[in-house]
C-alpha cells in the first residue's frame, strides 16, 4: 500500500471524543502531512506523539483505530530544496522521507498508514476530487493578479499584504512577496462562507481549542476570497488535466490525503472510518483544516471531520527554533541522551496540548531524573525488590485494597479518562503522577520491611503491586516502551491489556510471578 524507495532504514473544555457503542466502535485520528523540504524536528515529533497517544488509548477503549501520517512532497519549495541539493524532486523526497519514517520508528509511532503525495493512490483521488469540484462549478479558469509568497506558497491581496517602508512583506512568515500576474484556476471558497460558519455554530468542539476557535471564526469573518488553486511557478505537482503548463496548488493536493489514504469514495476503509474523529496539526496551518478543507468536502459532497484541533508551538530556552540560531532540536539526540519514553512524556506533560511551551534540556531532566526515576522508577524498583525479599517472587493470595488507594484508584481512572476524550494529555499525566506520589507515601508509611506479621506483609506487598499494575495501564498510552517493561515484571501480558483494567482490583491472581529487571530510568545530567 505504502510506497517507499528502496532503501535499507536506519534505525474551556471541549467536548468529550464518543465512547465505543456497538453502532460505532470506530476511531481515525490524523496528523498533517509533513513537508519534506527538511528533516523532522520537535514540533513534527509533538504532533506525531500526540496522536499516538490518543490512538493507543482509543485502542485499549475498544476501538478499531486508523491512525494516518505521512508527507507532502510537491510544491517550490521542494523543488528548490532539490535543485540546490543537484537532484531531482523525486528523488530528493524519496531521500528526505526516511528521516520521517525512522523518526516515528525510533519514537514507537503506531501508525497504521504513511501516504505521500507522490503516491499513485493520492494523485489518483486528488484528480478525482478536483473534476468533481470542476464539473460542479466550484473550479473555474481565471486570471491572477497580486502577491505571492514563495515560502509559503500563498497568495495576498493588496489589503492583505504588510508594508515595511519599500519592502512588501508576507501578512504570515514576514518574507518579501513577489508581484504575479497569470492564469490560474480559482476555487469557490466565497460560497461556502456561510456554511463553514454555520457549521462552526452549531458544533461548536469543531474547531478546538475554543480560543482557536475563535480566531478561525474572525478570519472567516473578515470574508473568505475565491482561492488560486493552481500554480504556475513550478512544474513539481499534480498536473492539472487539459492544462500542463499548471499544477495543483499544494494545499489542494495535501488535504485530500485524509480521504485518499481511506480509498475514497469506493473503499471499505473509507466508507468504515470517515469521517475523520480528529485532525491534529500545529496552529500555523489551522486555518487550511478549519476552513479551506470543510469547503472542500462540501463541494464534494463529502461529510466533515469530527474535530480539528491544534496545537501551540514550542521555542527552545524562550528563542524560536531556528537553523540559524542553532537551536533547531533533534529529538534522536534527546531520546539517545534520555530514552524515547521520557521525551514523550516530557512533551506531553509540560505544557497543555493547545499552548505554547518552551523546551530546555535543564526541564528535560529535572522531569526525567525527579518524576520519571525518583517517583516512577523507584516505586517500580522497590515494589518488585519487596515482593522478591517478602513473598519469594510469588502473589500469594488477593488482598482487600487500601480504601485511601481504592478511593484515589477510582478518583484517577475517571479523571485520566475524560482528560485523554478531551486531548488534556498534560492534565491525565499529572493526575496519574498524584496516583503515584500516594503509592510512594503508602510504601513509606506502611513500611513492609519492617513488619512481622506475613498476613499483613502480603497485604500491603498486594496493594502496592496491583496498584502499580493499575498505574502502568494508566501510562501505557504515554510511555509504551516502559509500560511493557513493568508489566513483564508483573507477570502480566501487554497484548491483553485494556483501559478499563485500570478501573478493577484483583486482577494480579495469586501464583503470579513478580521478576525484578533493570532500573527503567537512568539519572542524566542536564547541559
Amino acid at each position: 500500500m505504502i510506497s517507499f524507495p528502496t532503501k535499507k532504514c536506519v534505525i474551556k473544555k471541549t467536548k468529550r471524543i464518543q465512547k465505543p457503542t456497538r453502532a460505532t466502535k470506530k476511531f481515525y485520528v490524523t496528523t498533517p502531512l509533513y513537508y519534506v523540504n527538511d528533516v523532522p524536528h520537535l514540533g513534527h515529533a509533538y504532533t506525531t506523539i500526540a496522536a499516538d497517544v490518543l490512538a493507543r488509548f482509543k485502542r485499549l477503549q475498544g476501538f478499531d483505530v486508523w491512525f494516518l501520517t505521512g508527507t507532502d512532497e510537491h510544491g517550490q519549495k521542494i523543488e528548490k530544496a532539490a535543485i540546490a541539493a543537484h537532484k531531482d524532486p523525486k528523488a530528493f523526497a524519496d531521500e528526505i522521507v526516511w528521516n520521517f519514517i525512522n523518526m516515528w520508528r525510533a519514537l514507537n509511532i503506531s501508525h497504521n498508514d504513511f501516504i505521500r503525495t507522490t503516491e499513485e493512490r493520492h494523485k489518483k483521488v486528488v484528480l478525482q476530487i478536483f473534476e468533481k469540484l470542476k464539473k460542479k462549478g466550484d473550479i473555474y479558469k481565471g486570471t491572477y493578479e497580486g502577491w505571492y509568497c514563495v515560502p509559503d506558497e500563498s497568495y495576498w491581496t493588496d489589503m492583505q499584504v504588510v508594508r515595511e517602508g519599500d519592502n512588501v512583506l508576507c501578512p504570515d512568515c514576514r518574507r518579501p512577496v513577489e508581484r504575479l500576474k497569470e492564469k490560474s484556476y480559482f476555487f469557490r471558497w466565497s460560497k461556502y462562507q456561510k456554511q463553514i460558519e454555520n457549521h462552526i455554530k452549531r458544533n461548536p468542539d469543531f474547531v478546538q481549542p475554543v480560543f482557536r476557535r475563535n480566531e478561525i471564526t474572525n478570519f472567516i469573518k473578515q470574508g473568505l476570497h475565491d482561492i488560486s488553486v493552481s500554480r504556475t511557478a513550478t512544474k513539481w505537482g499534480i498536473p492539472i488535466p487539459g492544462d500542463p503548463d499548471l499544477v495543483m496548488y499544494v494545499w489542494t493536493d495535501a488535504l485530500v490525503n485524509y480521504v485518499s489514504a481511506l480509498g475514497w469514495p469506493d473503499d471499505k476503509k473509507f466508507k468504515k472510518f470517515w469521517p475523520a474523529d480528529v485532525h491534529l496539526m500545529a496552529k500555523e496551518i489551522l486555518r487550511f483544516h478549519a476552513a479551506l478543507w470543510p469547503a472542500m468536502l462540501m463541494s464534494a459532497g463529502i461529510k466533515l471531520p469530527r474535530q480539528v484541533f491544534a496545537h501551540g508551538w514550542w521555542t527552545v530556552e524562550g528563542k524560536k527554533m531556528s537553523k540559524s540560531v542553532g537551536n533547531v532540536v533533534d529529538p534522536l539526540e534527546v531520546i539517545h541522551k534520555y530514552s524515547v519514553d521520557s521525551f514523550r512524556y516530557f512533551l506531553l506533560r509540560e505544557m497543555p496540548f493547545g499552548a505554547d511551551g518552551d523546551y530546555s534540556d535543564k526541564a528535560m531532566a529535572a522531569r526525567h531524573n525527579a518524576e520519571l526515576a525518583d517517583d516512577l522508577g523507584n516505586l517500580v524498583n522497590r515494589t518488585v525488590v519487596l515482593a522478591e525479599k517478602k513473598l519469594g517472587n510469588v502473589i500469594s493470595a488477593v488482598a482487600k485494597p487500601d480504601e485511601d488507594l481504592d478511593a484515589l484508584i477510582k478518583s484517577t481512572y475517571k479523571k485520566a479518562t475524560g482528560a485523554l476524550e478531551q486531548l488534556q494529555f498534560s492534565v491525565a499525566l499529572t493526575d496519574i503522577w498524584v496516583l503515584i506520589a500516594a503509592a510512594n507515601k503508602y510504601i513509606n508509611d506502611s513500611k513492609p520491611w519492617a513488619e512481622k506479621d506475613n498476613a499483613t506483609v502480603a497485604d500491603v506487598l498486594y496493594n502496592m503491586l496491583e496498584t502499580l499494575r493499575i498505574i502502568t495501564v494508566l501510562i501505557y498510552p504515554f510511555m509504551p516502551g516502559t509500560a511493557e517493561k513493568i508489566f513483564k515484571q508483573l507477570g502480566v501480558d501487554y497484548r491483553a491489556v485494556r483501559w478499563a483494567d485500570a478501573s478493577r482490583w484483583g486482577v494480579l491472581k495469586p501464583g503470579t510471578i513478580i521478576r525484578k529487571a533493570d532500573i527503567l530510568f537512568i539519572k542524566v545530567e542536564a547541559k
